[in-house]
């Protein structure tokens, strides 16, 4: 492989890397392909002392019955996750700590650690009241059953 190619497909993977952790405007900053404002904008994020909360990177699908959405979540405990639901909106917030509170310096600093959060309308209309939410292997898994929508009936002209 080129060294370009090399460089280009590095500057990708940390451009997913921020993009999976970073708010929107944070990202819109770093991919712009210059080679040095990448990592700059990225260091700069992840060393202000009141950075942004990261954004969870999620995935929402629906089944027959139910609407599920995922999250990576590794690393993070149990007791350290949020999760709520109001008229449609689903919030999943937390912390993931690297335990790692006594260093002195980094050498090299490229897991995101602090606090993240996502929000989410939900596409269909759900019952907020029926819904199950386990975490499993460092994945977060809420299932929601789906409302049935009623199909549309004929009215009848007088």
């Amino acid at each position: 492989m080129a060294r370009g190619q090399k460089q280009n497909d590095d500057l990708l993977m940390e451009e997913e890397l921020a993009a999976a952790f970073l708010n929107d405007d944070d990202t819109q900053a770093v991919g712009n392909n210059n080679t040095s404002a990448p990592v700059a904008a990225v260091d700069e994020a992840w060393d202000e002392e009141e950075a942004v909360p990261g954004q969870l990177a999620v995935d929402v699908y629906e089944t027959a019955e139910r609407l599920v959405v995922k999250a990576r979540t590794a690393g993070v405990n149990k007791q350290d996750l949020d999760v709520s639901i109001s008229d449609g909106i689903l919030t999943i917030s937390g912390t993931l700590s690297s335990g790692d509170d006594d260093v002195e310096q980094w050498h090299i600093q490229e897991c995101y650690w602090g606090e993240f959060s996502r929000t989410i309308a939900l596409p269909v209309a759900v019952k907020e009241e029926e819904v199950e939410a386990m975490l499993k292997d460092g994945v977060l898994t809420i299932s929601f059953i789906k409302v049935k929508q009623e199909q549309a009936r004929k009215i009848q002209i007088q």
